[in-house]
């Protein structure tokens, strides 16, 4: 077939379209318990092949194979942060390498210098020869190397290998930057194609890429609607398909793309729960049969179930629906637990079941999790006449020959020592041996009841420390449900009353914290940890299910270890006080909390102090939460500092992204966590966030999640982003001042501040002080605001003057707040000085 070429421009000096190849993943054996930078090198070495292995020059879509992985030249596209981003999650350990493809064409002979920016090693190969390597492991943010390089007058061939060792989460990326050329010299990229209609092919790709959706996640009502804002100015005929990742079409469309189109394709009503894809490509006909092999996917989910904003239902009434809804999910080890609880055992299947103990043996990262389902399953239904007969040694072995915990012998790529994976190895370890105290366990050589004896006295021990000091992981809405899954089973299934007695206190001491921090079923709260998808909404959050079953408001969703464990377990009930309080809308509320402790090198891994101070203040219409000038200046994986909660939906926050990636691997990534963390004062309805950038920045921005589509109005209006939904309103701004983006993943949803030092400034209102949204808005411009630097001095719609900055005390009125030094709990339900010893709840 004939080779044509597709033609782009560089972006920066970055080259920013590539044809890539892999990863290839081989699996590595070896795993000692340190895995780190020296590991990962080592196994680098091991692996290393001089020669690039690439034969022949790619083109895109051909097939080649290296060793027994037959790999695919793939087109590719970087977005604003210039990467290949090959990320992704890998439960056991595995040595990566990928290639990536490009040519250059230069009109003179000319010395350059490369910037080559990775996690891992990379090679570099121009024209056939080899011109760089190195050797380097960033775990999350990459690097970025330099190397001289000699332009040859014409084509040149740029080929990339870059590699990684993978344990876990893998933040996997590579971009190469080329400084020396002229700005004002057409230098374009060239990358070979079998397509021969390349005008038409690149046509179609800038009208995918202007293609936007309004929403992550659509409910009942929700029409799931494609659209291109109205400065687009190419159009063309084009398909959409509304389909599952790798399944099902459920409704196709062939509109012409063009400017301000709208394009409707399905409501959520009309399709179950669950991910989903809005396909843009060209006519089937053209794909298929023409070759015109170019498409673009924009994700999606769809949760239709109902979501409550007050309370709806009797526990019990909630507990079925719990149930109802987890047993629906298909694949899923707790849904054939919640089909158990139900007593559908003409419905079970064993599937889930017996792939949840094949992860268990490999010992793959998150085994706990599955553990802890299979043997709250086997105490309560392994007894049943109607449970299968052949699974039993199958757990039973399972259940023995597990390693427990971090000082047994064995090597894998399992996670101990954060505070959600502690309690659940010291419950599964509890749990198991009750259930074979006389057995041995070959792992550790020992009997059951030493493990049991083991578990308990562990389990104790973190009990103790968060009773007494609070979470680590402060209001985390990904790890409160794993916490959850550990504490619901010690308090329904521990043998021990000391420990099922600490264990419930430590659950309702965990679930006060969620009711006084929510708002409207949102845990709108800052975290300690989570993820972008938890964030950008109340939907989609693994507790929110969990506020559903328990106090009737929010979401049943597709996290469902917590709730499935909780409406299983029958020995524990939710204090009717905390329903109440996560029901509450005070006229305002004011709540201060301090979290703190100290590390431990057995179960931590690490030695020292650590303290968060939070404080919240809500209404009848919205909710502000902070936490207290944590950590400024250093590196925050998954905190989210802040947050302003007007709905589920209409949430607004801001942080300092490293990659526009919003998978879980990179942490941070572009909505959670913060490259460097911000300097946040709040004094009850306004916040201040003080942001101090390195001035090397890869992205040389921060951003505020501003969902247009969540508001009833919004106004973007003298440097001032205006936000209302019912009777609360909301109003932003930036030293460095906003713009609002109209293109990319989350276009129409995103504002952006440029500028290597920034403070953003969040104001709250409600209609019952501040009048109409327009009033609220006039009031908000004739406030007195004054940048000085990394320093700000305001007044506020209440009459206090506000003075806050990278360094200095915190002044309202000229009196200085406290940022820290709070009680353990100081909120209109509940007051007690840190460490606790018992807490009185009202």
């Amino acid at each position: 077939m004939p080779v044509s070429y597709l033609g782009y421009q560089l972006r920066d000096g970055y080259i920013h379209n590539w044809l890539v190849a892999g990863p290839q993943a081989i699996p590595v054996a070896e795993l000692p318990a340190s895995q780190d930078a020296d590991f990962k090198r080592r196994v680098a070495r091991q692996h290393y092949a001089a020669e690039s292995e690439i034969t022949q020059t790619p083109v895109e879509r051909e097939t080649f194979t290296i060793g027994d992985a037959e790999l695919t030249w793939n087109y590719y596209r970087c977005q604003d942060d210039h990467f290949v981003d090959l990320s992704g999650f890998y439960a056991t350990c595995h040595y990566l390498r990928a290639w990536a493809y490009a040519q250059l064409m230069s009109p003179v002979a000319r010395e350059v210098t490369l910037v080559l920016t990775t996690n891992g090693p990379a090679d570099v190969w121009l024209n056939g020869q080899h011109i760089h390597r190195h050797e380097h492991f960033h775990h999350q943010i990459p690097h970025s190397v330099s190397c001289r390089a000699a332009l040859q007058e014409g084509r040149n061939e740029f080929l990339v290998r870059f590699e990684e060792v993978a344990v876990r989460e893998c933040p996997y990326v590579m971009a190469l930057r080329i400084l020396g050329l002229p700005e004002d010299e057409d230098i374009p990229v060239l990358l070979p194609t079998f397509i021969e209609a390349v005008a038409r092919r690149q046509t179609l790709e800038r009208v995918f890429e202007a293609a936007y959706l309004d929403r992550d996640v659509y409910g009942w009502g929700d029409e799931v609607t494609v659209c291109w804002p109205e400065d687009v100015t190419e159009s063309a005929t084009i398909a959409i398909r509304f389909q599952e990742p790798a399944g099902p079409i459920y409704a196709e469309s062939w509109p012409h793309a063009q400017a301000s189109l709208q394009v409707p394709l399905l409501k959520g009503f009309q399709v179950d729960n669950g991910p989903y894809r809005a396909v843009l490509m060209p006519h089937p006909r053209e794909y298929y049969e023409g070759n015109m092999r170019v498409k673009r996917e924009i994700p999606f989910w769809v949760l239709k179930n109902p979501y409550s904003e007050t309370p709806e239902g009797t526990f019990g009434e909630r507990r079925i629906e719990a149930l109802e809804s987890a047993a629906r999910i298909e694949g899923d080890l707790f849904a054939e637990i919640a089909k158990m609880a139900l007593g559908q055992w003409d419905k079970l299947r064993t599937d889930p079941i017996r792939e949840a103990i094949e992860k268990v043996n490999r010992r793959e990262d998150c085994s706990d999790f599955y553990l802890m389902g299979l043997l709250g399953m086997m105490h309560r239904y392994m007894g049943h006449r109607s449970f299968p007969e052949d699974l039993r040694p199958l757990l039973e072995e399972c259940v023995l020959r597990f390693r427990y915990w971090m000082d047994e012998p064995g090597e894998d790529a399992m996670c101990y020592w954060s505070e959600n994976h502690q309690i659940l190895f010291h419950a599964c370890e509890v749990l198991a041996g009750q259930l074979y105290p006389d057995r041995l366990f070959p792992n550790a050589g020992q009997l059951g009841r030493w493990h049991r004896e083991k578990g308990e006295r562990m389990a104790l021990s973190w009990l103790r420390k968060r009773g007494t000091g609070g979470f680590q992981e402060w209001d985390s809405n990904c790890y409160f449900e794993e916490d959850v899954l550990a504490l619901a089973h010690l308090a329904d299934l521990a043998e021990s009353p000391r420990l099922r007695k600490l264990a419930t206190a430590v659950l309702n001491k965990l679930l006060f914290t969620m009711a006084v921090h929510s708002f409207r079923g949102a845990f709108g709260s800052t975290h300690g940890r989570t993820y972008a998808p938890m964030i950008k909404g109340a939907r989609l959050e693994a507790t929110s299910g969990i506020a559903r079953l328990m106090w009737g408001m929010g979401t049943f969703n597709h996290h469902i270890r917590g709730t499935v464990s909780l409406a299983c377990a029958e020995g524990y009930r939710l204090p009717v006080v905390i329903r109440g309080i996560a029901a509450d809308l005070p006229e305002a509320m004011w709540a201060r909390e301090r979290h703190a402790g100290e590390l431990e090198e057995w179960c931590d891994r690490a030695t020292g102090s650590w303290e968060v101070h939070k404080v919240t203040y809500k209404t009848p219409d919205y909710m502000l939460s902070s936490a207290q000038d944590y950590r400024a200046g250093e590196p925050g994986s998954q905190q989210h500092i802040w947050q302003a909660t007007l709905s589920p939906d209409a949430v607004v926050f801001v942080t300092h992204p490293p990659c526009v990636s919003e998978d879980g691997a990179h942490r941070p990534n572009f909505w959670h966590g913060h490259v460097v963390l911000p300097r946040v004062a709040q004094w009850k309805d306004v916040l201040i966030a003080v942001h101090r950038l390195p001035e090397n920045d890869w992205m040389g921005f921060t951003h505020a999640y501003f969902p247009l589509y969540a508001f009833d109005e919004h106004a973007i209006r003298d440097g001032w982003a205006f936000a209302r939904k019912g009777d609360g309103y909301l109003a932003l701004t930036a030293a460095q001042g906003l713009r609002l983006m109209t293109r990319g993943t989350n276009a129409f949803r995103e504002l952006r501040s440029y500028g290597q030092h920034n403070i953003w400034l969040c104001h709250m209102g409600r209609a019952a002080q501040d009048g109409s949204f327009q009033e609220f808005q006039e009031r908000i411009l004739s406030l007195d605001v004054r940048w000085e630097g990394l320093s700000v001095r305001l007044s506020t719609l209440r009459g206090d003057v506000l003075q806050f900055g990278w360094e200095g005390p915190f002044l309202v009125n000229g009196q200085e707040q406290a940022l820290r030094g709070f009680p353990h709990y100081e909120n209109p339900y509940c007051t007690v000085d840190w460490p606790a010893e018992r807490m009185d709840i009202r």
